[in-house]
């Protein structure tokens, strides 16, 4: 789509790192989410709004939650029973693989390390975030979260993102959608569409590589079919 030229300074490296495998190893669709222009516009992608929301997601996920009761550090897994008595239906966004006691054996993620600290100076980078797309930096990313929101303070708070190997034990943040893997989820697919008092969404529920409007989509469009579903 953008010539070896183009291809060996942005994606390829950048690829490699952020997978821990060869780029051709890697599904097209991986690529294919960032839109090519040949012109000046530098935005991300096509969409007319872009960014995170004013006062970042916590002051949407405080108001879906405002009637809720919610509960931290609690894991289904450890009382599953009693979860499963006290809901007619169940939103499951963990693993799917892990949902199955992993029957087919492991799903494929990849995981993140986050090293954080804070700099006496107004402006670190200049920008929210800056990504390394060469071979030799260790980190993909550099967030500088007062860009996000157009913060003063006179400190400011930069983050690295490292790219890691995902286990049991670390926290799956990507889905290898490469055909190994997705041949492995579809066995998973077939026993998900038999529960029908549970609903799989999100990236590791559903196994697919969402960006934020479109897990968004695929939660509205869910809760559509579910309140047609009741109404029939």
């Amino acid at each position: 789509m953008v010539g070896p030229e183009v291809y060996e300074k942005f994606i390829k490296h950048y690829t490699e790192k952020q997978w821990g495998r060869k780029a051709t190893e890697l599904p097209t669709s991986i690529i294919k989410r960032l839109p090519i222009r040949f012109m000046f516009n530098n935005n991300y992608f096509n969409d007319r709004y872009q960014g995170i929301p004013i006062g970042g997601y916590n002051v949407i996920i405080d108001k879906l939650i405002k009637t809720s009761e919610v509960r931290l550090d609690t894991c289904y897994f450890d009382n599953r029973d009693y979860f499963d008595r006290i809901a007619r239906k169940i939103v499951f966004t963990g693993k799917i693989d892990e949902f199955f006691n992993f029957k087919f054996g492991d799903l494929e993620y990849r995981s993140l390390k986050f090293e954080t600290e804070i700099y006496p100076v107004e402006n670190y980078q200049g920008n929210a975030v800056i990504n390394f797309t060469d071979r030799e930096t260790p980190f993909t990313r550099v967030y500088e979260h007062k860009h996000f929101d157009f913060g003063d303070q006179p400190h400011t708070v930069v983050t690295k993102e490292y790219p890691i190997i995902s286990s049991r034990k670390s926290d799956p943040f990507y889905p290898v959608n490469d055909t190994k893997n997705m041949n492995n989820y579809k066995k998973y697919q077939q026993l998900a569409y038999r529960q029908s008092n549970v609903i799989f969404g999100g990236r590791l529920g559903t196994y697919r590589y969402y960006d934020m409007h479109q897990v968004i989509a695929s939660a509205l469009k869910t809760v559509k079919n579910e309140v047609e579903t009741l109404a029939t």
